[in-house]
């Protein structure tokens, strides 16, 4: 695959966490407003039935709610944000102008061309988005709107115009041409929309596939983490047809997010599509999650542990423990897997088979626990706040997953002597993280990458610094490792990961400050 072309579905990929980013603790508040609303929570608790608690709960859930009837939105904004090198503000102004302009041009091909449903829109794949009569295409509008308009951005930003219209020129013409490249482009989507979503529901075929498929997604999703390519496959099964369609109460609900958006903060447990959905749609989200998270790493953190040498027990101690509590608590697992995906790739291979293998009995055990995050507090907030959810069955599962890993990861490190945490003859020192000097941090970090005038561009994402270099020949790896560094990567030529952990928006801004001359 070309480079450039690469390093843009990485950059896509990344832009996808903007808005994810905030569903995950909108949801959690929904999660907690929905299940102490349920009648189970208020005959076991009187107090929750009292009016003013009640008021405070839907008040809650109604001010959560905007946000999930809004995503494709947030996608646009995101997607714009993170997709445009220059003017990103201007990218994603124009982003809701592209999105509201697809919105419309789409409701103009379906009443020229006679096709505007009447009566159950969800019949004929239409709805009421913002007022407007359209084609639900959800989560994807809002992906290509963000999509055009980071692309014009970068274009057009600079525009120069004959002096007549010289007022338009620059910045403004953005929105002006953002608006009409989105015309065509909503014009032509109702032509081709039913071959795209037969091509979806094709991919849907295998990835949701009955209890195998989730095994496929999950390892699937691990051997993309090195690519950074694993949050286009999570966005795909979430938002498109390639996670399935769901007619619940007569309405059709494309991809799994919008699905369990219905199922788990409206109808709640007590519904037939509790049952009838919730196993298939939590194995692709929090409950294949929560067995990495909550089980696979701890018990891989502890292997590390037990291998590490008497001597460096201490210092491994502290950084196997970061690492396996960063997943737990924030969902992060690249610290851990990084830890040994470099120096064992086969074995990063065999983690990631084992990881899709041992996620295939949660549906069969019709475990319903979870929304996107697998992080203990979801655990607590969507596994023992709701009915019907067989938490206890996702605990036998995950032991399962912790005796597997442990002993498959503590054979393969000392038969085949990888050098995990405690093992290595030199290991990064992760001091200057730990009191947070992040300015001593980011000069080894610019230094070790060559000097300011190597660095062309610096992104990051959840756990890694991801940067575009003009010459990768100078790159120090020990100046990299001695700034704390959890690893590198190289995808391409000239682009660089370099793993911080939960540290990297912070060690992202103090490079971007020593860059810019801030500090």
């Amino acid at each position: 695959m070309n480079a450039n072309i690469k390093n843009e579905i990485q950059t896509f990929g990344r832009s996808l966490l903007l808005p994810i980013a905030v569903l995950a603790p909108v949801g959690m508040i929904m999660g907690i407003s929905s299940a102490l609303g349920q009648n189970y929570m208020i005959d076991k608790v009187p107090f929750l039935g009292n009016e003013t608690f009640k008021a405070i709960l839907s008040s809650l859930g109604a001010i959560s709610n905007i946000i999930f009837l809004n995503i494709p939105l947030l996608f646009a904004m995101g997607v714009a944000y993170g997709m445009s090198k220059k003017e990103k503000g201007i990218a994603v102004f124009a982003s809701v102008i592209a999105y509201l302009t697809l919105l419309i041009s789409m409701n103009v091909h379906l009443k020229l061309a006679g096709h505007l449903a009447k009566g159950d829109l969800s019949l004929a794949g239409q709805g009421i988005v913002l007022g407007i009569q359209t084609l639900k295409i959800e989560a994807l509008g809002g992906i290509i709107a963000g999509l055009l308009a980071a692309k014009v951005t970068d274009r057009y930003y600079r525009l120069q115009l004959p002096l007549a219209f010289a007022f338009f020129s620059g910045k403004k013409s953005v929105a002006i041409l953002t608006t009409a490249f989105a015309i065509p482009i909503g014009l032509l989507i109702p032509f081709i929309w039913d071959q795209f979503t037969a091509g979806m529901q094709a991919v849907s075929t295998i990835m949701m596939a009955p209890n195998i498929g989730a095994g496929i997604y999950m390892a699937l999703n691990r051997l993309l983490i090195p690519f950074g390519l694993q949050h286009v496959l999570s966005s795909t099964v979430r938002f498109t047809a390639a996670g399935g369609t769901y007619l619940i109460d007569g309405q059709t609900y494309v991809g799994i997010l919008p699905a369990m958006n219905k199922i788990l903060f409206d109808l709640g447990p007590s519904h037939p599509a509790w049952n009838q959905y919730m196993p298939t749609l939590t194995s692709y989200l929090a409950s294949t999650q929560m067995l990495t998270t909550l089980f696979r790493v701890p018990a891989i953190g502890l292997a590390m542990y037990h291998t590490a040498h008497i001597k460096n027990k201490k210092i491994a101690k502290g950084m196997i423990l970061t690492v396996v509590l960063t997943a737990m608590f924030g969902n992060i697992t690249e610290p851990l897997e990084f830890s040994f995906l470099f120096i064992a790739p086969v074995l990063y291979g065999v983690y990631s088979v084992l990881s899709g293998l041992l996620s295939i009995p949660l549906q069969m055990l019709d475990i319903s626990v979870g929304y996107i995050r697998g992080t203990v507090f979801d655990f607590g907030i969507f596994g023992l706040m709701y009915e019907h959810t067989r938490w206890v069955n996702l605990l036998l599962l995950g032991a399962v997953n912790f005796v597997v890993f442990y002993f498959v990861f503590r054979f393969a490190i000392v038969k085949f002597n990888i050098k995990t945490p405690g093992r290595e003859s030199d290991s990064s020192d992760s001091t200057l993280l730990i009191n947070k000097e992040y300015d001593k941090v980011a000069a080894l970090v610019v230094q070790g990458l060559g000097g300011k005038g190597n660095i062309k561009r610096v992104e990051n994402c959840v756990s890694r610094l991801r940067i575009d270099l003009r010459d990768q020949k100078e790159i120090d790896m020990d100046l990299l490792k001695d700034a704390g560094s959890l690893g590198t990567f190289i995808p391409s030529g000239n682009h660089i990961h370099v793993v911080f952990g939960p540290h990297v928006e912070f060690v992202r801004n103090a490079v971007d400050d020593l860059i810019s001359g801030v500090k």
